[in-house]
């Protein structure tokens, strides 16, 4: 059987400083060794994010300037993220679209820029300080250890409801403080990671396309797909 997904690439036209489209590569390379095939819209300023249509979304970061030009549109989007994230649908935010789902984040120039309060995190910002370097994790849910690079001055501190993506190994993670790295939320994951982190960590793409595909499908067969092997690339 053939299937089909759609996912929903937020402010894609506007938020790629960092390469991370490269995890809709990722996610499309993987789909397509399940026999899904995955389509691709991008939502961008003043256009309707519909929760019902899309099985997938995924929210990327960027500079500054351009996050403060999504955090005012996003609102407008607000209340469909919510009910989308709340429902359980699969969404993967990397940076500053982590940073937006939540309460509010700072921006380097002090700026307190506000989140959609889907998620329940908020993001302080650093003084003349970034976290850079590569990043390893281990997920205490799947025993599975996830590899990246970060690079933000945000330092954020998980909410209610929230659980972390993973524990940090090596490198900083949330905060510095915490050895938390990344947030969960039912199917929601969130995380600080470049790279992209779906390149390096096949599993997260399998986790989050089986998730989508037992939503859209409940009753299908997907045997094989769980069984896909998934090679280290790290």
């Amino acid at each position: 059987m053939k299937y089909s997904l759609n996912l929903a690439h937020l402010y894609g036209d506007l938020l790629n400083t960092y390469g991370d489209i490269g995890n809709i590569l990722a996610l499309r390379y993987y789909a397509k060794q399940m026999d899904t095939d995955l389509k691709v819209d991008i939502i961008s300023l003043n256009q309707e994010f519909n929760p019902e249509k899309y099985d997938i979304a995924f929210f990327g970061g960027g500079q500054d300037y351009e996050q403060m030009i999504v955090s005012k549109d996003i609102q407008s989007k607000k209340e469909a993220l919510t009910k989308y994230i709340h429902d359980g649908g699969p969404m993967l935010a990397i940076c500053g679209g982590y940073q937006l789902l939540g309460q509010y984040y700072i921006g380097a120039d002090g700026q307190k820029i506000e989140g959609i309060h889907a998620l329940d995190h908020y993001t302080e910002s650093q003084d003349n300080n970034r976290f850079i370097g590569d990043i390893v994790i281990k997920n205490e849910e799947t025993n599975q250890e996830y590899h990246g690079f970060e690079n933000h001055n945000g330092v954020t501190y998980l909410g209610k409801n929230e659980r972390p993506l993973g524990t940090v190994i090596s490198g900083h993670g949330n905060n510095g403080k915490d050895k938390t790295e990344g947030a969960i939320f039912k199917n929601t994951y969130c995380s600080y990671f470049h790279g992209p982190i779906l390149a390096r960590n096949g599993e997260l793409a399998k986790r989050i396309l089986i998730t989508a595909l037992q939503r859209k499908y409940p009753d299908a067969d997907l045997s094989k797909q769980q069984a896909l092997e998934i090679k280290p690339t790290y």
